[in-house]
Parts: C-alpha cells; sequence; structure tokens
C-alpha cells in the first residue's frame, strides 16, 4: 500500500469509497463485504465511524492521513509506502501519527518504507535507516550508523540545531552537537 504525502483522496468519493476503491480494482467481492472492510480499516486507523461518509473537503489533515493510511491498508499489504507522513500536522498529530504507525506495524507485521524529513517520526518509526544525497546512497544502516557516518552532510543533518531535541532511543538524552 502507498500513503502519499497529502493523501491523494479522490475528492468526488466519500471516505469507504476512497478504501474500497483498491477493492473493487483488484478483487471480486460482494458489496456488503466491502462495505465491512472498509469500516474495519476506518476502526482500525482511529477514525470515527461516522467518517465513513465523509468527503475528503470535510475532513482535517490528520483525518484525511488516517483515511489515506485506511486505503494504504485496504489490501491487506505486507509492505507500505509512507511519503513524508506527518507533514503538514501539528507536532501532536504528528506524534499520534507516528504511534499508529508504529502499532500497526508491529500488530500487522509490516514492513514500513518512509520518505521523510522528520527526524521525530524517523526515529520513532523507523529501525533502518537510508540516507541518499550526492546520487547515491551516502550511508544505510541504525541510527548509530548515521551518527557514525564521517560523510560532513549526514553529520549535519542528525546533529545539527534540529536534532538536539531528539532523545537517542538507548539513553533518552538529547544528541550532542
Amino acid at each position: 500500500g502507498v500513503l502519499f504525502q497529502h493523501g491523494a483522496l479522490f475528492s468526488a468519493l466519500t471516505v469507504k469509497e476512497n478504501i474500497q476503491f483498491p477493492m473493487r480494482e483488484y478483487l471480486s467481492m460482494p458489496r456488503s463485504l466491502m462495505d465491512e472492510l472498509a469500516r474495519l480499516k476506518i476502526e482500525l486507523v482511529g477514525l470515527a465511524p461516522e467518517a465513513a461518509d465523509k468527503y475528503p473537503s470535510e475532513l482535517s489533515g490528520g483525518m484525511i492521513k488516517r483515511a489515506a493510511l485506511a486505503r494504504a491498508l485496504a489490501l491487506d499489504p505486507a509492505i507500505v509506502f509512507l511519503d513524508e507522513p506527518t507533514s503538514g500536522l501539528d507536532p501532536i498529530g504528528a506524534a499520534e501519527f507516528d504511534e499508529l504507525i508504529a502499532k500497526l506495524r508491529d500488530t500487522l507485521w509490516l514492513t514500513v518504507y518512509m520518505v521523510t524529513h522528520d527526524l521525530d517520526s524517523l526515529f520513532s518509526v523507523c529501525d533502518r535507516i537510508a540516507v541518499l544525497g550526492k546520487k547515491r546512497v551516502l550511508v544505510e544502516g541504525t541510527l548509530d550508523d548515521m551518527l557514525d557516518c564521517p560523510d560532513e552532510w549526514v553529520q549535519s543533518y542528525f546533529r545539527g540545531k534540529r536534532a538536539r531535541s531528539i532523545p537517542r532511543p538507548d539513553t533518552k538524552k538529547p544528541f550532542r552537537v
């Protein structure tokens, strides 16, 4: 499944219909079963049942992200691709969305590929990281591998001013610049 940065929900379809879209395209099942599966996906991502009949224009930014995540999970994929999943969310909403992604990853045994510049999301959700730059992979590995990488850009990214507030997983203390 794929979660696009801005949700990419079809504006003329309700949340339920957006979630059912991949089911209609790839599966052959009765409408009643699609309705039930959409209801389950809505519940799975923490949306209220009444969100099913709302159109994207009636949703908040966080609700759009959750509806788009429900659609990404519609076909029960083993792998989900997330493009800037917390972009546009406030810090509280972003943290809640990170927790949801991590919970779904663990309970559904998902492999999550995430493109993000949000270090909080990166550290909350990912256990392996690949940094792309200079037209190649600069470093790939764990957070410690990122911190040990001698590349100047990688060091600036992970130890710069914006990284100071991010606690190291092993100590819960902020990184030292």
